[in-house]
């Protein structure tokens, strides 16, 4: 056969076999060419039955057709629509500019499946087996749908130019000799890029990729047991929304909503680190009911993310690390329950704008979250937390905010600076429980007065002193910087003395205190 030879006229060329030329008469048709049997078990490409000659296609008729094949039909439109083939050899349309719509259905590829650098309008493999895709920087203009293949040897879509969607929902796919299951970096996505129940067994890299509308990872399940990430998308860009939530099962459509009430769900779960640094996400980062399982060196790492919504209401990671660092949101939306443990948690730059608690979420609960994200003190949480709190309203849950800030402080001091941080706390709380002063005061008031009315008073000058008042006496003592006329016209002796200068020093102390917290509270202001 010389290839090419009356291609062009649409003749039927001299040595294909049967299921060829019914391939090639379909092609020119635009029809669908199926060649399953009816039996669901024998026409499954991913199980053990043999495929014979008669449902067997090479895969260089293939490529002829769609680089180079006859025309269509009078009145039809010329396509490949396959059903239930086997295509033996390696579909090499590397550099290639194809046409016609291509779509192939439980299908049977033996050799892998070369795409780099070709062009399409659309393309859709559902349901094939697929040794390997080799698409560095194709480019289609339409979709690329990739639902329920399986992939024994990885996916390649670095710097793929996809016109529109991206589907990948079900897809099985396993990691080729460099350990990725789909490498996809610098991928472009003109719309949505939905791998709901996607099965990945290594790592899916999809570092610099941009996503023009929502990317869904609803219900998938990545495991890669052999090195440190799952996920590997540092600096990816989603217009819209990320989802690392559950999908529905069951349903014949993955419709990209959230599973109604009743439905039965898969959870998104992950099995290795997660890598999402200085990623930008124009919704939400959704982690609703997401489950992490990490071992001790690896992390949900989330360093200077932008996003206005991180919904973080997962499982706990029992083991590994969340980090926040540096992170921007603006609504904080999570759970009591969904943070890890002190130690586990780092935040440091973390800012957001509002907190939106799902569920019971105490003040004592959110102090715990900030002191285990903080294994030595800092401020920056703290005041972040207090900010957010003022700004909502919550004007006495910041001032404990803050005060939990001191009290924490104060562990880092020396032991004099711990003194006077305890002298702080117990008289007027750092500030931050300023009624607390007139508390004492009154205490110390009426202690001194029932005190000093037992004592013996002379006066020092005998030809003119007022009238002796241990109310006022006492109130001229605990005042500093004020003279109420009485503390100098009386003279004690013994015990007394000690008394009026113990008076003298605890009016001193709290005093000092009281100037110290305001000037906190004023420098908050």
């Amino acid at each position: 056969m010389t290839e090419g030879t009356g291609s062009d006229a649409g003749d039927l060329p001299e040595d294909l076999t049967a299921a060829e030329a019914g391939m090639w008469q379909a092609f020119r048709n635009g029809s669908v060419y199926d060649l399953s049997s009816g039996d669901a078990a024998v026409d499954d490409p991913h199980g053990g039955h043999p495929w014979g000659p008669g449902r067997t296609v090479r895969a260089r008729i293939v490529a002829w057709l769609l680089l180079d094949g006859p025309p269509a039909l009078a009145g039809r439109v010329s396509a490949l629509k396959l059903v239930g083939v086997r295509i033996t050899g390696t579909l090499e349309l590397a550099g290639g500019t194809v046409t016609p719509y291509v779509e192939l259905r439980g299908c049977r590829f033996d050799d892998e499946v070369r795409l780099p650098e070709a062009r399409f309008t659309t393309v859709r493999l559902v349901d094939c087996s697929v040794p390997r895709l080799e698409a560095a920087r194709v480019h289609t203009e339409g979709d690329l749908h990739l639902p329920r293949c399986r992939f024994q040897n990885g996916i390649r879509l670095t710097d793929a130019h996809i016109g529109t969607d991206l589907l990948l929902n079900q897809a099985v796919v396993y990691r080729d000799r460099g350990g990725r299951s789909m490498a996809a970096d610098g991928m472009t996505v003109g719309q949505d890029l939905q791998a709901e129940m996607l099965e990945s067994h290594g790592e899916l890299s999809l570092r610099g990729a941009k996503v023009g509308v929502s990317l869904s990872l609803r219900g998938a399940r990545l495991a890669n047991p052999y090195a440190r990430l799952a996920l590997n998308a540092p600096q990816l860009t989603v217009e819209r929304t990320l989802y690392l939530t559950p999908a529905g099962v069951g349903s014949p459509l993955l419709s990209g909503t959230t599973p109604a009430r009743g439905t039965r769900i898969q959870r998104f779960e992950c099995r290795g680190g997660v890598r999402l640094d200085d990623g930008r996400f124009g919704d939400a980062v959704d982690l609703e009911r997401a489950r992490f399982t990490f071992t001790d060196d690896q992390e949900l790492s989330l360093r200077r993310v932008q996003t206005p919504e991180l919904r973080f209401l997962g499982d706990k990671p029992q083991r590994g690390k969340v980090v926040l660092s540096g992170a921007r949101v603006v609504n904080l939306v999570d759970r009591a329950n969904s943070w890890p443990d002190a130690g586990n948690l780092h935040m440091g730059g973390f800012a957001y704008e509002s907190l939106v608690p799902q569920g019971p979420f105490p003040l004592t609960r959110r102090l715990d979250w900030v002191a285990a994200a903080t294994a030595e003190y800092a401020p920056e949480p703290y005041e972040r937390l207090a900010s957010v709190l003022r700004a909502a309203g919550e004007d006495e849950d910041a001032r404990e905010v803050l005060l939990a800030k001191q009290r924490r402080r104060r562990e880092t001091l020396p032991l004099a600076g711990k003194f006077w941080g305890v002298v702080q706390d117990w008289t007027v709380a750092y500030g931050y429980r300023p009624g607390r002063a007139a508390v004492w005061m009154a205490v110390l008031w009426a202690a001194g007065t029932l005190a000093f009315a037992h004592a013996d008073h002379p006066p020092v000058n005998h030809d003119g002193h007022p009238s002796w008042s241990p109310a006022l006496f006492t109130l001229d003592l605990l005042l500093p910087v004020i003279d109420l006329g009485q503390a100098g016209q009386w003279q004690l002796r013994g015990a007394w003395q000690w008394l009026a200068a113990a008076m003298i020093l605890l009016g001193w102390i709290l005093a000092t205190t009281v100037a110290a917290g305001a000037t906190r509270l004023l420098r908050r202001g």
